[in-house]
């Protein structure tokens, strides 16, 4: 009988196998099916492989053993990025196995920040096609697309434009390494299993102009779609979406500023979806906070927040902060008062001519600043902020290596002993303050998080781990909720839960160590705990949810899959 989510099935004795019906090459070059060198002797006789296979039977351990061998032999990051991405594209069990046993060091390969070079470099480095690529021309064929794609049942989509990638902007067709590696993320973190899983490139052209004069480049050679032909093509995007993967939960990733916050308020409500560079990145940063708060013994009321960068990431970092100061018990304008944004033209103000849509929640009044002593009153910058503004929450949205400075630091300690200073742009160039000098600047009393990963630092005979606010703490757990519960909508308050139970997760002796956040080492676990109180959120406020009155922790591992070789019997 069929048991769980992926085709694992007992006999009559209890024996666990799984039904294969593809036979010799076919089967090798099926990247979830192939077990490649640790096929049994009476594998390879059941499903014709002898003579197509070393004769020699592996174990799956020798086979983790010789991978590894292979992946440290590699020189560069991207190398390396390129051998773990040929291992997942030939055998995917392998691929995940190998990453989940080594994940600290491999998830800055396969995702931030190696990802955004091997986006840079997709067009010189392409091997082997993954997932659609959809253009105006396709768009319409989805469903054929579909009928060929390798899995059938869909869960999560992973969808990007290519216009926002990471902090090195338009990438093309070569954005199609985003989804991609947030999937392998949602299979490592959630047990999503790979077969449920489908990257989207939305291939509208480029406006990246060493894109278009390059003879290499794979994507259509033109500049990008704008306005309303493209609110068009996204809104049939959606149509084909719920048409053809009814069951799916849609993620929006590293589209630019306003269309990231414009396709998720106008498709929220008619499918399951959300933006990971928004919600995701906010909910991860309140994270932070709370475990901040509770090493300086105060609440998030107790602080005033700068947000540097009021980008997709940025103002759904203040978003988040936002909600999380309604649930402690502040009214709207109350948080709002609390929070300030920066663009590149300083402090954001309601009286600012042109001023994108999506900042105003979060633009100040112009008579704020009245007594204030200003060198430009219409570009109001960081250092004029907390000169003027007691700010105790210092948060780097804005790709500006270098950003932060000593003064802006020092400043902080004249309203806080305990300044939180995260500066979370990645990849590491974009870091707005490297984790040393802020320690270095505060004597110490900073409380540090960075959204690249640090190495462990040294400094007054204290050894602080550097928690990395990194996004992969989230978003798994959200998708395995919304599709565990099969919600209609991913909402707001899904996130603000994620927030706190990720915070919860966190424990004394990580922020003994300064540390607000988890080891990525512990991903599965926090996946886990993230979904699970999302699902006890969804339990006692929606009636209608089909897990009212089931076990949660038992509906999860249904869903977890887990990278391990099981028997093979023909079918």
């Amino acid at each position: 009988m069929g048991k769980g989510k992926y085709l694992k099935w007992e006999d009559s004795e209890g024996n666990v196998f799984r039904p294969v019906s593809l036979t010799g090459n076919e089967l090798l070059n099926n990247r979830t099916l192939n077990k490649s060198t640790a096929f049994t002797y009476q594998e390879r006789e059941d499903f014709d492989l002898n003579g197509l296979l070393p004769p020699r039977v592996q174990t799956f351990e020798d086979q983790l053993k010789r991978v590894y061998q292979g992946f440290s032999a590699s020189s560069t990051d991207i190398e390396k990025y390129q051998y773990l991405r040929a291992l997942q594209d030939r055998n995917e069990t392998l691929f995940y196995a190998l990453i989940s046993r080594n994940i600290e060091e491999m998830t800055p390969i396969i995702y931030t920040p190696t990802v955004g070079k091997a986006c840079q470099e997709f067009s010189h480095r392409f091997q082997i096609a993954r997932g659609l690529y959809l253009t105006t021309d396709n768009i319409h064929d989805v469903g054929s697309m579909a009928r060929e794609f390798t899995g059938k049942d869909i869960q999560i989509i992973v969808v990007t434009d290519s216009q926002g990638i990471l902090g090195i902007g338009d990438q093309g067709v070569g954005g199609m390494g985003i989804p991609i590696g947030k999937l392998s993320l949602y299979t490592l973190g959630a047990g999503i299993h790979p077969d449920h899983c489908m990257p989207i490139a939305l291939d509208i052209g480029t406006d990246n102009q060493d894109l278009l004069a390059d003879p290499m480049y794979l994507g259509i050679p033109k500049k990008r779609l704008t306005g309303e032909p493209y609110k068009a093509f996204i809104k049939t995007f959606v149509e084909q979406v719920k048409l053809h993967f009814p069951k799916a939960v849609l993620q929006w990733e590293d589209f630019s500023k306003s269309n990231a916050f414009d396709n998720l308020s106008d498709y929220e409500d008619e499918l399951p979806s959300f933006n990971d560079d928004v919600q995701g990145t906010g909910a991860v940063v309140l994270a932070g906070i709370i475990g901040s708060t509770k090493m300086k013994g105060e609440t998030l009321i107790d602080q005033t927040y700068a947000v540097y960068g009021a980008g997709a990431g940025g103002v759904g970092v203040a978003d988040q902060i936002f909600a999380g100061l309604l649930k402690e018990g502040l009214s709207h304008q109350e948080a709002r008062d609390r929070i300030f944004i920066l663009d590149s033209r300083g402090v954001v103000f309601a009286d600012r001519e042109g001023l994108d849509e999506y900042k105003k929640r979060f633009a100040k009044p112009v008579e704020l600043a009245k007594d204030w002593q200003l060198a430009d009153s219409n570009k109001v910058n960081l250092t004029e902020l907390l000169d003027n503004v007691p700010v105790t929450v210092l948060l780097g949205c804005s790709g500006v290596g270098g950003a932060f400075k000593e003064h802006h630091i020092k400043k902080m300690l004249d309203h806080t002993a305990r300044p939180m200073i995260f500066p979370l742009s990645n990849p590491t160039s974009c870091c707005e303050a490297v984790p040393e000098d802020i320690y270095k600047w505060s004597d110490g009393q900073a409380i540090v998080a960075t959204g690249s990963p640090f190495a462990d630092l040294h400094f007054k005979d204290n050894i602080y781990r550097i928690g990395q606010g990194n996004n992969i703490f989230i978003f798994p757990g959200v998708g395995l909720a919304a599709i565990t519960a099969e919600v209609k909508k991913i909402t707001k308050d899904m996130f603000t839960t994620a927030s706190f139970a990720l915070a919860d997760y966190v424990s004394q002796e990580d922020l003994d160590a300064g540390c607000v956040f988890p080891k990525i080492s512990e991903l599965r676990d926090v996946s886990l705990h993230v979904a699970k109180a999302i699902l006890e959120q969804i339990q006692q406020t929606d009636p209608e949810c089909h897990l009212r009155d089931k076990d949660i922790t038992k509906e999860l591992a249904l869903r977890m899959w887990e990278p391990a070789y099981l028997p093979y019997r023909r079918a």
